[in-house]
């Protein structure tokens, strides 16, 4: 596989401040059926779900498959659609839509628990057809409830903490959130064309116009990718919180459309539906 070269020298809308970057493609791993998203922890391994076959996938940075769970089922560690996968150190979660929980795993993928609308007391904040679920450094679950157009918040314990972006939230009622990701203090959920901020409490905080209507997003060690099809712009936490967003647009040439990105050791790995393509990020002065 030839190796392709991309120089970028950026301009983004509303954004007085431009970036040079090369990025060079270096690999290219795994091999799915319909893969639909990915996570990565800090010791360098990669979750990937794939819709196509139900199953999780654990592999590490050179391709190779450690462990493959499931298949099409509603029992432990079988699923129905899982829509998303969330990695932190130790645990792995699954957002597994339609048996409407979310099932909880050791990195090894070994099956801990399962958090679901029967564990929840109170109907108001009982889900359906979860989308995307998120664990704070707290303990905290965010879970994306695509029944209702809301975020959800429960403590370590599973007693409800808040709806964010619910239909009482004003000018930051979410109304088609596609996905959402979390830092230390913040959700970032993209709707329509805006990723919207929130406080780790649910209440908003600002609003950010996009060019483009995108279908991801992904956060990993402070660096955010949003996605569509066939682009992704990546911007570091830090910049957004100083006010001096200048995200970086890249646009390669594949095959297939793009599902997700993240960036790991100044890598970015981009998914498709079959596969995971590496790109070295290197940054000019």
């Amino acid at each position: 596989m030839s190796l392709k070269y991309y120089l970028l020298i950026l301009l983004y809308p509303a954004i007085n401040c431009t970036s040079a970057q090369i990025i060079v493609q270096s690999g290219q791993i795994g091999l799915f059926n319909s893969a639909n998203s990915f996570s990565i922890n800090p010791g360098g391994n990669i979750y990937v779900s794939d819709s196509g076959t139900n199953e999780i996938i654990k592999m590490d940075t050179l391709g190779n498959v450690l462990r493959t769970i499931g298949g099409y089922g509603w029992s432990e560690s079988s699923f129905d659609n899982p829509a998303d996968v969330y990695a932190s150190t130790l645990n792995v979660y699954v957002s597994d839509k339609n048996n409407n929980r979310i099932q909880f795993l050791d990195k090894d993928l070994n099956f801990i628990s399962q958090f679901s609308s029967g564990n929840i007391k109170d109907e108001s904040s009982a889900f359906r057809y979860p989308l995307g679920s998120a664990v704070s450094t707290q303990g905290d679950l965010y879970i994306l409830d695509s029944d209702n157009n809301r975020i959800l918040k429960f403590n370590s314990r599973g007693d409800f903490q808040a709806a964010v972006g619910s239909f009482d939230a004003g000018a930051f009622a979410l109304n088609s959130p596609k996905q959402f990701a979390i830092t230390s203090s913040k959700i970032l959920v993209i709707d329509s064309k805006k990723l919207i901020v929130f406080d780790q409490f649910g209440n908003g905080i600002r609003k950010i116009n996009l060019d483009f209507n995108p279908d991801n997003i992904n956060i990993t060690f402070r660096n955010i990718c949003i996605t569509d099809k066939s682009r992704i712009i990546y911007f570091n936490e830090t910049d957004m919180d100083s006010g001096n967003l200048s995200p970086i647009t890249f646009t390669p040439n594949l095959e297939n459309e793009i599902i997700d990105a993240l960036i790991f050791n100044s890598k970015l790995y981009i998914l498709t539906k079959e596969s995971i393509l590496i790109y070295n990020i290197i940054r000019q002065n």
